[in-house]
This record gives C-alpha cells, structure tokens and sequence, in this order.
C-alpha cells in the first residue's frame, strides 16, 4: 500500500467501535449480498476484534454506483479501497464469492510486497483449485429466482414484490457473473493459516471441495463442517464467530511467541 492514512469510507463500514490496535477482520459478502449481512458478527466480536464489512458497488447505499462485474476489478477497487485500514493485524472472512475476493486479496497484497492478512477465513466456497461449471447468471428472472429459493438466504419478501425482485436480481446476476467467469491463476500457496468452513448440506461446494483449500496455505489448514446448506451462517453465528475468535487468538499468541524468540 501506499503507506498513506486515507480512508475509502464509501467501501468499509465499521458497525461498532474498538480500541486502536485491536485486530481486524474485513469481512467480504456474499454474491448479491452487503456489508451489512455481517452485523451480527461484528456485534459478537466487538470491541475485541475489529470487524470491518466491504459494501461493493451498486447496492443498498451505494446502489446508484454501477457495479463490477469482474473479479479482478473487484479485487483492484477493493485493494485500493483498503488503503488505510491495514495499518494494524487484520485477517480476512470471506463467504462463497466473498472467499474468492479474501483469497485473491491476500495473494494481491503479497504480490505487492504489502503486508498480509495473519489468517484467512474462507465460508461456503470450494477451493480455487476445484473447477466447477456453472451459468447461473445467464438463467432468465423465473429460473434465477427459483435458484436462489433453492440455495436459501435471500428472504422471501425480497423475491415476491416486483421492484424489490428486480433489484435484487440485477446485483445477484451481476456478481454471480463475475464468480462464474472467474479463471484462477495457479501460483505459490500463502503464507499465512486458512480457516476453512462449510456446511454439511451446501449444494455450492461438497466438503472434499473444501478440504482443497488445504493446498493453497503453506501455513496450515482447518476445516469446519457445520449444520446447514450454503448459508449455514445465518443459523450457527454462534458457532462461527467462536471458531473465528479461537484461530485469531491462536495466531497472535504463536506471533507473540515468535516475537519473544527472535
């Protein structure tokens, strides 16, 4: 980064206030999703981590902004927007196109010579080196709205009113065309440990997709099945936010072990 202290509000929301210094997790939702779906996980970990939420272009607040349909401009206005915000030990969450982002992010900053994120949380994704095949973006509006019934976690009163639908619709197709026509570049694996949570029953992603992640982090590799289909979050943030707890404080003690080492 550019060492500079300017920061892109109009990307990061911060739901709750945190000491200076504390860690940080930036958090980056979901295809049609907003920073807001993460809420109660910064109200759980709040004021102990800092949890910072990206809201893409072209929805809720920002829906006048046009949006990105590519990840790898994605990955660039994110970047840029983090400027800032890195100045202190962070981690990333990321959950399905979220976990594309978080990925590709951390071998961005890395790339760059930057510093990078102490863990890395991937929810609901398959690894980058697990291929699959999919059109959904390409579906009409009855078909599109049929898959997302399917997969769950779009409320329903969103998918019953007409101009409600069609808003809706436009960002989920937009951002399931920038995960579908996503092409991974093989590369060295991270440095740094990868969390990796699933649940049981995701139609996206079976949970040997999900071990895979294991072979892009040369610093370790866990894996949670937990109850649940694609957006098993919304009924075991419990369960979440302790995993996410237990790995960062794990990470910092390890690092205040080495510390004391050198």
């Amino acid at each position: 980064m550019s060492g500079s202290i300017r920061k892109d509000d109009s990307w990061i929301r911060r739901f709750h206030s945190c000491p200076e210094g504390a860690t940080r997790l930036i958090c980056l939702p979901h295809a049609g999703g907003s920073a807001s779906w993460y809420f109660p996980m910064s109200r759980a970990l709040s004021p102990g981590i800092d949890v910072l939420a990206v809201q893409y272009p072209g929805r809720q607040d920002r829906r006048l902004e046009p949006q990105i349909d590519n990840i790898p401009e994605l990955v660039d206005r994110t970047y840029q927007a983090l400027d800032g915000w890195i100045d202190a030990p962070f981690a990333f969450f990321g959950h399905s196109m979220g976990a594309v982002l978080a990925y590709e992010l951390a071998r961005k900053l890395r790339a760059a010579g930057n510093r990078g994120p102490m863990m890395l949380f991937v929810s609901g994704r398959r690894a980058p080196s697990c291929g699959r095949r999919s059109s959904v973006h390409r579906l009409d509006d009855e078909r599109l709205v049929a898959e997302l019934r399917r997969v769950g976690g779009t409320d329903e009163r969103l998918l019953s009113e007409p101009d409600l639908r069609a808003a809706v619709l436009a960002v989920t197709r937009n951002d399931y065309r920038a995960v579908e026509t996503y092409v991974h570049v093989a590369g060295p694996p991270l440095d740094c440990p990868i969390s990796v949570l699933v649940g049981d029953r995701d139609p996206q992603v079976s949970v040997d997709e999900a071990a895979a992640w294991a072979e892009h982090s040369m610093g370790g590799c866990d894996l949670h099945v937990l109850p649940g289909g694609h957006f098993y979050v919304n009924d075991q943030w419990p369960r979440v936010t302790g995993i996410v707890t237990a790995a960062v404080e794990q990470v910092r003690r390890r690092t205040a072990r080495e510390g004391s080492m050198r």
